[in-house]
């Protein structure tokens, strides 16, 4: 089914990559904290939820090379627009943080 030159399946892994990515770079983020290896008092407010939605997103970059090497366009299509979007929302929900006044 993955290996599909289709805009559906592009779009699909555009969305699915990021949620479960999100989750494993939390429960990373979770065991260093545990284990005492991260100390969260050491960053702003915000760095630990920009960084993993940022890693998230960037996890889409790894079915995209796939992909381009399969040279697979129509799904390279598809995972594009999800990752802008998410990226467009990134920017925008941590605005403050990046253009302060």
């Amino acid at each position: 089914m993955l290996n599909r030159n289709n805009v559906l399946i592009g779009l699909l892994l555009g969305i699915v990559v990021p949620v479960f990515g999100y989750f494993f770079i939390d429960s990373i983020f979770n065991l260093l904290d545990q284990l005492g290896i991260m100390d969260p008092d050491g960053f702003s407010f915000t760095w630990r939820e920009r960084t993993t939605s940022l890693l998230a997103i960037c996890m889409n970059l790894i079915p995209f090379q796939l992909y381009k090497t399969k040279r697979y366009d129509q799904s390279m299509r598809g995972l594009i627009f999800p990752t802008l979007i998410m990226v467009f929302y990134w920017v925008y929900y941590f605005q403050d943080v990046f253009f302060l006044d």
